[in-house]
Order: C-alpha cells, then structure tokens, then sequence
C-alpha cells in the first residue's frame, strides 16, 4: 500500500497547486483587463513554475500507478484506479481532475482575452500605417490579412 499512499500524497500536492494555479489565473485575468504588464510578467513567471512542478508530478504518479499495475496502454487511469476499489484515491484523483478543469477554462477565458487584445493591436497598427482603410482576407488559422494594391492573389 506504499504506492497508493505515494499517489495520495502526489495528487494532494497537485490538488493544493491546482488551486493556486487557479488563483493566479484568476489575478492574470484582472491584469489582462486592466493592462497591467508588470504584475502579469510575475504572475507568468509563477505560473510556469507551478506548471512545471505539475507536470513532474505527473511523471512521478505514471510511475507509481505502473508499479500498483497499471497499465498506459490499457486507457485511462481514473478507470484503473476505480476498479482497484481505491475508494480514497478515486475521490482525491476526481478532485484533482475538477480544479485542472477549472484552471484549463480559466486559461482558455485568458487566451480569448490575449486573442483580442492582439486583434485590437494589429488594427491600431493597420491605422497607424494608414492601411485600415484595405481588404482584409482570413487566413487558414482565421487570422486576418490585409490585402494590398501590391499584392499579388494569382498571375497568369
């Protein structure tokens, strides 16, 4: 039972961080609305650092579940765990996959607020380069391009 009380404490380390992951999240979603640079170069910096111990913790607990007999080829270890009647561990395990849910739709409310910032830029550029007033076609990934008097579409 050592490798169960390891995955325990593992995913209680990454439940506790999971939370200040969210935390942090949440900080940088105040500092991306407010434009507040400074204080959101911290917030990455402690954000990567969290990242990373997470996904090293992640290695540690696929190693701890192979030595109780899991098997990565074998699917998902939430199944594994719940048919080993590791009622404890099932719990802390559905924990720890509710607040990274949590921080990825934080993240993603982020990035869509990252995405439009970077679109209200590239327009104010467009305006300071006096080429707002062009075409803009979408891009394979959905991103706008100005089309110009000079650019060439096709040539014969």
């Amino acid at each position: 039972m050592a490798a169960t009380d390891d995955l325990k404490h593992l995913i209680s380390l990454d439940i506790r961080q999971l939370e200040t992951l969210a935390d942090i999240l949440k900080k940088e979603n105040s500092c991306l609305s407010e434009s507040n640079a400074k204080e959101l170069e911290s917030l990455t910096r402690q954000k990567n650092a969290i990242l990373g111990e997470i996904r090293e913790r992640a290695k540690q607990k696929i190693h701890t579940l192979v030595a109780m007999g899991f098997r990565p080829d074998n699917g998902d270890p939430t199944r594994f765990i719940r048919s080993a009647g590791l009622d404890d561990l099932y719990t802390l395990w559905l924990e720890a996959d509710t607040k990274l849910r949590e921080c990825h739709t934080l993240n993603e409310n982020n990035g869509r607020i990252v995405s439009h910032l970077q679109k209200r830029l590239n327009r104010l550029t467009d305006i300071f380069r006096g080429a707002s007033g062009q075409q803009k076609l979408y891009g394979a990934k959905g991103q706008q391009t100005t089309v110009s008097s000079r650019t060439v579409l096709a040539s014969a």
